[in-house]
């Protein structure tokens, strides 16, 4: 079993700046893909950012340019930086452990961010 914590999260203007992060209980090394998705009210869950265990990474468009997925391997943790931040970024954001190309075995309880405009 691996367990995910997040924090993070929080109420900020448009155009600010937040760093969520996820604590694994395992060495994020030997799982393979770490993500980031988010939940809107009324809305589908949906894969923001994916790292895989050697590195790679991928984002949706939207948030392209603007979040950065990383990971300090030897804390077991996985940030979102997420910068220049829109309305529509507000949502709950749950960091996840899997495979590619959804991780999804594994689930944080989620951190809401909420942007004001």
């Amino acid at each position: 079993q691996v367990q995910l914590v997040e924090s993070g999260g929080g109420l900020v203007q448009a155009g600010g700046s937040l760093r969520l992060s996820c604590t694994v209980s395992r060495n994020i090394f030997s799982i393979n893909a770490m993500g980031w998705y988010r939940q809107a009210p009324g809305e589908q869950r949906e894969l923001v950012a994916s790292r895989t265990r050697f590195g790679a990474i991928n984002y949706i468009n939207s948030v392209k340019g603007r979040f950065t997925i990383s990971a300090d391997i030897g804390k077991d943790t996985v940030y979102l930086q997420m910068n220049s931040l829109k309305p529509e970024d507000t949502a709950v954001y749950y960091c996840a452990a899997g495979d590619l190309p959804y991780p999804s075995e594994y689930w944080g309880q989620g951190t809401q961010v909420t942007v004001s405009s």
